[in-house]
């Protein structure tokens, strides 16, 4: 937990040079409850919605630094690019941006350090999700289940905490997703096989990265290539741990993502 802790300062330092410029306000503010339990979260609509189509769903997972009760902190990192006229007129999706309570986390966790001081991650998609990670699941079903979805374009991504969280997702529940972008997280590289073959993934992280080690993006993209997956790794070297920054303005992120497609396991 006192790695968390310092996650989360490093996090806050981070953020406290953001300004945002956008007019966030176009983000819903909206509540998904099931059994007394509330999972905050904001809705971005394509500008020219149409309540008789049907669009993909990008669900985006903020870091530790953003966790509250405000909904609004999650917007901090990544909720301007998607209202970027580049993107939003010519990439229109349903955006979603959860928001983790204090002290919990995505996905489940143990933070351990090795003999020699580095930090590991112990992730699994074995143990049971957490509570936010159960209400958004919950969540997904439920707007997949809406006429206004196309369930065979459903994305996620996430930076540091949710990126872990993007890797749990993925690894718990592939037949869910057509396409994941994890930014500077982790998880369980061993698992990967019960999500290669069905969802693409494109890895980003800092080389320099001193909160989550690079090691945790490599290691994933070692495995996926060895398993023949559709994977796409970008290191930025020498970018510490907010490699986000580079990500919001990739060229191609938003061509690649669009551009898979979910196949139904059935044919």
């Amino acid at each position: 937990m006192n790695y968390l802790k310092s996650l989360l300062l490093a996090c806050l330092l981070l953020s406290g040079t953001f300004v945002m410029g956008q007019d966030l306000s176009q983000y819903q503010y909206k509540t998904f409850i099931r059994e007394g339990d509330t999972l905050r979260y904001r809705l971005l609509l394509p500008a020219n919605y149409n309540p008789r189509k049907s669009y993909p769903l990008i669900v985006f997972l903020h870091g530790a630094g953003e966790r509250g009760y405000d909904n609004n902190a999650q917007l901090l990192h990544g909720g301007e690019m998607f209202l970027r006229d580049s993107i939003r007129k010519k990439y229109p999706a349903i955006v979603v941006f959860p928001q983790c309570p204090p002290d919990q986390t995505w996905a489940p966790m143990k933070v351990e350090r090795d003999s020699s001081g580095k930090v590991k991650f112990d992730i699994s998609a074995d143990l049971p999700p957490t509570k936010p990670m159960t209400l958004l699941f919950g969540l997904v079903d439920s707007l997949s289940h809406s006429k206004n979805v196309n369930t065979r374009k459903i994305y996620v991504g996430g930076l540091s905490l949710g990126g872990m969280g993007t890797f749990y997702m993925i690894t718990r529940q592939p037949n869910i997703f057509a396409a994941a972008f994890p930014i500077c997280g982790a998880g369980n590289a061993k698992e990967a096989d019960r999500f290669a073959k069905t969802v693409p993934v494109w890895i980003f992280h800092g080389g320099d990265d001193k909160i989550v080690p690079v090691e945790a993006s490599r290691a994933y993209d070692r495995e996926l290539r060895a398993l023949g997956a559709k994977v796409k790794y970008t290191e930025y070297p020498g970018v510490g741990h907010n490699s986000w920054d580079n990500v919001f303005v990739e060229p191609g992120l938003m061509s690649w993502l669009f551009s898979q497609t979910k196949i139904d396991p059935k044919k």
